[in-house]
């Protein structure tokens, strides 16, 4: 039997070539790629199951913070870098390893597990939701409608081109901003603005992006975006491609302003906007809203509630209401039943053992509906969330519900 042990700096390489296996990737990594890669080491934070000495799945998790509606930041367990090796499949070791890091999680204080599904299936067993979705657009820039002698923004903002420096500069400020605004962004560490401006390279065929800042009449940064080009050519003429790898914004003005900037580069054809949230505003930026056709949509940021009553207090309710919720928790980490009472004004969320339910539901559903992404009332039509007294799930569906999708704008 494999045995499933915190990794230690002498197991580095060895869980690092697991890793590249799993993912498909080439097993040997040069030593300035282990050396980079050697920045998100954490003791204590990266699991492994070994079989003979050889390490043969992984799995890291670190701290983040996660915004909830309202604005609230709650610590979470952010899971990354879970692979098992083709040789040790369907052997219970993703679920080991999962377990110990869980526990270790609520130990902790954690309130939340986040991460990111490469596949569907397979973390609801965990406990885990999907809470948040991403949807992605591809502008075709002819047919935008948008005024092709546009230099700038028209109302005292500019845009300026700038480097990685400046961005891990200005970048994390405005970040600060926007998180706070929008349930479901997760916190960014110094090191994700090292990793993502080239400072730390963890591939070998990392390609500067181009920067572009967005500041307002007075100065003040206001929004950021980073982008790449293809390079297509047709028949002698360019049909070129900016892929944006990162756009966020603090007011709507700006987010405009950085749209328009990406379709009036000469030789750009097609805008890819990367994975934004379902209700982006992107095609009502333009006159033309059907050049932005949707070329993507899944499911984004799991999330796993490991504390029922952190987590419904952290949010906020803009409806007034009571609801006593069974929640089930296979895992034996968050389960109960617990009486909710919220308002505008706060939510109180005590244990009510002795209460009949209102509504009885997976931890995995409390997950999906807790950063208001989806409907309690759809879940219940589904069959996966029961409803015990008429009515509730509507009642919980007005509760729940945010003024705006939740969005989780990065990959970890």
């Amino acid at each position: 039997m494999s045995d499933v042990r915190i990794v230690t700096e002498a197991d580095f390489e060895d869980w690092h070539r697991a890793l590249a296996t799993g993912f498909l990737e080439p097993p040997v990594l040069t030593p300035e790629q282990l050396d980079a890669r050697r920045t998100q080491f954490v003791p204590g934070r990266l699991l492994g199951a070994f079989d003979g000495g050889r390490c043969v799945a992984t799995f890291r998790s670190f701290a983040q913070e996660l915004t909830a509606v309202g604005g609230g930041l709650v610590p979470a367990d952010a899971i990354s870098n879970v692979t098992v090796s083709p040789t040790h499949r369907r052997r219970g070791l993703l679920t080991r390893m999962m377990r110990q890091d869980l526990a270790a999680a609520k130990e902790r204080g954690d309130v939340v597990a986040t991460l990111i599904a490469a596949e569907y299936p397979i973390y609801g067993r965990y406990g885990f939701g999907p809470a948040t979705w991403s949807t992605q657009w591809t502008v075709e820039v002819p047919r935008a409608g948008l005024d092709p002698r546009w230099s700038g923004p028209e109302d005292g903002g500019r845009i300026d081109l700038v480097d990685g420096e400046d961005v891990r500069e200005l970048g994390p400020e405005l970040f600060e901003r926007f998180r706070r605004a929008r349930p479901g962004v997760v916190s960014r560490g110094e090191l994700w603005w090292r990793m993502n401006t080239g400072a730390v390279r963890f591939r070998a065929d990392w390609t500067e992006p181009f920067y572009a800042v967005h500041r307002a009449a007075d100065g003040e940064v206001q929004g950021l975006v980073a982008y790449r080009s293809d390079d297509t050519w047709n028949g002698k003429q360019p049909d070129q491609t900016a892929g944006v790898r990162k756009l966020i914004a603090t007011t709507p003005a700006a987010e405009r302003a950085l749209w328009h900037y990406l379709c009036s580069i000469d030789w750009i054809t097609k805008v890819d906007s990367g994975f934004r949230a379902p209700d982006d505003l992107l095609p009502y930026y333009l006159p033309d809203p059907r050049a932005a056709r949707i070329t993507g949509h899944a499911d984004w940021l799991w999330v796993r509630i490991l504390d029922v009553v952190r987590a419904l207090e952290a949010r906020t309710y803009d409806a007034v209401g009571t609801l006593v919720l069974d929640v089930v928790d296979e895992g034996g980490l968050a389960g109960g039943r617990f009486r909710l009472e919220a308002s505008p004004e706060g939510a109180s969320c005590v244990p009510a053992d002795v209460e009949s339910p209102d509504l009885t539901l997976a931890v995995g559903e409390l997950g999906s509906i807790w950063l208001g992404g989806e409907s309690p009332l759809r879940l219940a039509t589904l069959g996966r969330i029961r409803e015990e007294r008429e009515g509730a799930a509507r009642q919980a569906d007005a509760l729940f519900r945010s003024s705006g999708q939740p969005w989780c704008p990065d990959i970890f």
